[in-house]
């Protein structure tokens, strides 16, 4: 009897890793996009060229 209504309780999470990982991988697109911005943005192209000239210009 205690199998039984133990069995009738329980239900397994069918689905329930699909929609983790359709949830992960909307944070990650999303995470994705708002990192190529900041990378892509005025700033870090323009610290990151102002860096590399430097490296190029030291002499030995």
């Amino acid at each position: 009897m205690l199998r039984k209504l133990i069995h009738a309780c329980w239900r397994p999470d069918d689905g329930m890793s699909t929609a983790e990982y359709a949830i992960g991988t909307i944070a990650a697109a999303a995470f994705a996009a708002i990192l190529y911005g900041v990378v892509t943005g005025d700033g870090v192209v323009g610290a990151l060229s102002a860096l590399v000239q430097r490296a190029l210009s030291v002499s030995f």
